[in-house]
């Protein structure tokens, strides 16, 4: 069987890191440090504006949704929200359909002003796709995380979209972990670190 040796893993990592596109909502590209430069300014206003951000996403991208959620909300002062309530979801995808999962809530809560992180490796889930139609219909921002197939539905609806050309989801995932610990460590920089929460990051 052949191993991958750790130094071809991580020489694959930088040059996907390297190779992160964005596109604005007319599928323009857009300079990667502006786009960080933008998405962090719509941050600092959502925050200004006590705004609340959503963050969504299945499986790992999940577990990456309420991990920013939790660590916007603690190092930053953000108000957060996942959908990740197992009632909220098992009666959505029960009465109404999996693919509704995050649209359904969303049309309830979700304000102008607001912002929606949607996080897909494919770029294909219906639920997400959805999700982020629903917020463009309630005058939200929608910032996507997508990989595999450039042209991924997820890529081209969103306000500002972030691609990496990852081909598996571990490379994916791991890519779309630090493009969003990059963009957090940004607005954790601005915000005053003496007022009401604690900057010490697990």
């Amino acid at each position: 069987m052949n191993m991958h040796k750790w130094l071809d893993e991580t020489n694959k990592l930088n040059t996907l890191l390297s190779s992160l596109c964005f596109t604005d909502k007319n599928r323009d590209n857009i300079d990667v440090d502006l786009a960080f430069k933008l998405w962090y300014e719509l941050t600092i206003k959502l925050k200004n504006d006590s705004r609340t951000i959503y963050l969504i996403g299945n499986g790992a991208s999940a577990s990456m949704a309420s991990h920013f959620s939790a660590d916007l909300a603690k190092n930053a002062g953000l108000h957060t929200e996942v959908f990740s309530d197992l009632s909220l979801i098992t009666a959505i995808s029960n009465d109404v359909g999996y693919e509704h999962v995050f649209a359904e809530p969303l049309k309830r809560r979700g304000k102008k002003g607001d912002i929606l992180v949607a996080i897909s490796s494919s770029g294909r889930s219906p639920n997400i796709i959805r999700a982020v139609r629903m917020a463009s219909k309630l005058g939200m921002v929608s910032i996507t995380l997508s990989a595999m197939s450039p042209t991924n539905a997820l890529r081209k609806i969103g306000d500002l979209n972030a691609y990496i050309p990852a081909d598996s989801y571990g490379y994916a995932e791991t890519c779309h972990a630090a493009i969003l610990h990059y963009w957090m460590d940004l607005v954790c920089k601005k915000i005053d670190k003496g007022k009401n929460f604690t900057t010490n990051r697990h």
